[in-house]
């Protein structure tokens, strides 16, 4: 029997993978520790829908964040205030809004490769912010480089978390599976989650392929002690996947020597 490909990524984004995925002829388990929740929103969030207007910039964190910040503005601005701009790490973010707010997003080059922070740092447009407001639209927690750079910039930074992860443990059957490594893959796209997952993956597991989407995640997983390492060039489907085709074939032979 075909072993599977494990992916963890939450929400739509884990379903378009998943579906990728499956339309190449892989088998696919989702591992669903992992979940995302809107916060409430409190008076000090509502002043800041209500002050869009007085940001230079708005960077949106995720496709998530994107929805949760789509739906704020809904409620406040009918209309959108003119001269913001707007941008996000990758494609999926700036695609999200996109379609719901209809507004054009600043993405780093596709030259850059990997979808990282510091790959949106590397804008022009963002190296001189002196005095300049900027919204950071993202999850609880998460890296403070955007936020520390940016001020380092001289831009006056505001961070609004719009939604918050909730982790779960793995599943009895999917607990075994990744113990033993009786799989083809794991994918993983989020230092939390690796962190999380980490806690199951015996020497079995750590000597399966593990795809991750940039050399932080890589950096990561080595100290771990993951080691048949694939770094894909970015987050999406179509990156990820490439990663995968540079693993060996599902039930190759291994050469033991001699």
């Amino acid at each position: 029997m075909t072993q599977p490909v494990l992916i963890c990524r939450p929400g739509e984004r884990g379903e378009a993978l998943a579906a990728a995925l499956r339309e190449r002829g892989e088998q696919v388990e989702s591992l669903a520790v992992m979940q995302l929740e809107p916060l409430p929103e409190d008076p000090a969030q509502r002043q800041i829908w209500l002050n869009i207007d007085q940001y230079h910039k708005i960077i949106v964190i995720s496709p998530f964040a994107a929805v949760c910040f789509s739906e704020a503005l809904d409620r406040y601005w009918p209309q959108l205030p003119v001269g913001i701009e707007y941008y996000s790490v990758g494609n999926t973010t700036a695609k999200t809004l996109f379609e719901q707010l209809g507004v054009r997003v600043h993405v780093p080059s596709s030259n850059a490769g990997e979808d990282t922070s510091e790959a949106l740092l590397a804008l022009a447009s963002l190296q001189q912010v002196d005095h300049q407001r900027i919204l950071l639209v993202a999850g609880e927690g998460g890296r403070p480089l955007l936020a520390q750079t940016l001020a380092e910039r001289g831009a006056n930074i505001t961070r609004v978390a719009v939604y918050r992860r909730t982790f779960q443990p793995l599943a009895p059957a999917l607990q075994t599976r990744l113990c033993s490594g009786n799989y083809r893959a794991l994918i993983v796209t989020s230092s939390e989650l690796l962190e999380h997952l980490a806690k199951w993956c015996h020497q079995a597991a750590l000597n399966q392929p593990l795809i991750v989407s940039s050399r932080r995640l890589a950096t990561l997983a080595g100290r771990l002690g993951f080691c048949d390492l694939k770094v894909a060039s970015g987050a999406t489907p179509a990156a990820l996947i490439a990663a995968l085709e540079t693993c060996d074939p599902p039930g190759a032979d291994v050469d033991q020597g001699t």
